[in-house]
């Protein structure tokens, strides 16, 4: 076994988790991936398979029927995910993000009826915080709930949800209050059926978003247009905490792309080094040539250096700690490698690399989300540079 993205002090369960999924990704995923991304088909069998494994209560409660797993084993799962095919880690992320949301901020009643059923998969989430005109700048969001009764009314419409069509629970940040800046945000817990069209009265999926790679895995707006919802499904039960509650799921979803970003380099290299074996040039391996053997010998680096950071960054979380100037680092950096690393794998290729028979060319053209994904580059750098002067550093 490699040396390479070890990850010291697991417990057995933790081990056991982490190798059952790779083994899963071997046999499920890897000898599909290419040919359900080439189709954008979203992978069901693929699903249903993690819906088998539990891997959809991973960190849900015990006490709600999942299996109580630590940010850090989930992490781990989704670099091993993202090594297969990383549109199916996308797949359970928004998921995940929202039940830690419920598990975390909502009420009592909120958890009891959302988490048993999302631990299952019966209950998919999906995660809507983006706008068409605010992008990265959050405060921005124009998206209404005004109250009505005993209920609100929302107007407005939401961009770049990942699960928007599949997902039938969407956590969504609207503004119930616009002149109190973060605190007149809001978070609600819209209900829907899976689809496109018309979901729920005043509801609209208007179609999927095409997309150059990160595909499988539908991408959607979300419109609402009179749609009514009961108080009584605000996160926490109270408005205005919606910023503070989204802020903290990020949080988590940063650790998440950190450990796409860690799975997609890691086959990236692997297909690097396997390639680098057999191929030859002038009567020898192109691995024996030094160019070759320094680019592959970069990437490893910068595998294991991503990996180690997202470790990190994950455990400080599970601590109980604050983590976003760490989830901010791991997210930057193993991004901006996995990126480095895709491009170093498809050099090495050489000219087979731009065939769509060979797997690195749809890894070079996922890595970019990733740099964009909970936060682009810039953004996380502003969050690390706030921080450190804030005296995190």
């Amino acid at each position: 076994m490699s040396r390479l993205q070890q990850t010291h002090g697991l417990s057995d369960e933790q081990r056991e988790i982490v190798a059952t999924v790779r083994a899963f990704v071997d046999r499920e995923i890897l000898p599909v991936a290419a040919a359900l991304e080439h189709a954008d088909e979203y992978p069901q069998a693929i699903v249903d398979g993690m819906k088998d494994l539990g891997l959809f209560g991973l960190m849900i409660g015990e006490e709600h029927g999942g299996l109580g797993a630590s940010l850090l084993t989930y992490a781990l799962v989704v670099e091993e995910l993202s090594r297969g095919w990383m549109s199916v880690s996308g797949i359970v992320n928004t998921h995940f993000i929202v039940a830690w949301m419920i598990a975390h901020h909502g009420t009592e009643e909120q958890k009891a009826h959302y988490l048993p059923r999302m631990a299952t998969g019966e209950v998919r989430g999906a995660f809507s915080m983006s706008e068409p005109g605010c992008g990265s700048d959050v405060s921005a969001i124009t998206t209404r709930a005004v109250p009505d009764g005993g209920d609100y009314v929302i107007n407005g419409r939401k961009m770049w949800l990942t699960n928007g069509a599949s997902a039938n629970l969407v956590a969504t940040l609207v503004k119930t209050d616009p002149d109190a800046g973060h605190r007149g945000m809001t978070t609600f817990l819209v209900d829907k059926t899976p689809g496109f069209g018309e979901v729920a009265p005043g509801l609209t999926v208007p179609g999927k978003i095409e997309k150059m790679g990160y595909k499988g895995v539908d991408t959607t707006e979300l419109l609402f247009d009179g749609y009514r919802v009961p108080a009584a499904r605000i996160l926490g039960g109270a408005p205005g905490r919606g910023f503070y509650q989204m802020m903290d799921g990020v949080e988590v979803g940063r650790v998440n792309v950190a450990a796409r970003g860690c799975g997609v380099a890691r086959r990236a290299y692997e297909l690097a080094l396997g390639y680098a074996r057999q191929r030859e040039t002038f009567g020898r391996p192109i691995a024996d040539h030094q160019a070759v053997l320094f680019r592959l010998a970069e990437m490893a680096t910068k595998v294991e250096a991503a990996h180690q950071m997202m470790v990190m960054a994950a455990r400080r979380k599970d601590s109980g700690e604050r983590n976003d100037l760490e989830a901010g680092m791991a997210k930057y950096l193993a991004s901006e490698y996995c990126k480095e690393v895709v491009e170093d794998a498809f050099r090495i290729h050489g000219g087979y690399g731009y065939s769509t028979e060979f797997e690195i060319e749809r890894l070079y053209r996922e890595a970019p989300m990733l740099l964009i994904g909970e936060g682009t580059a810039d953004i996380q750098k502003m969050i690390i540079g706030r921080r450190l002067l804030d005296g995190a550093g």
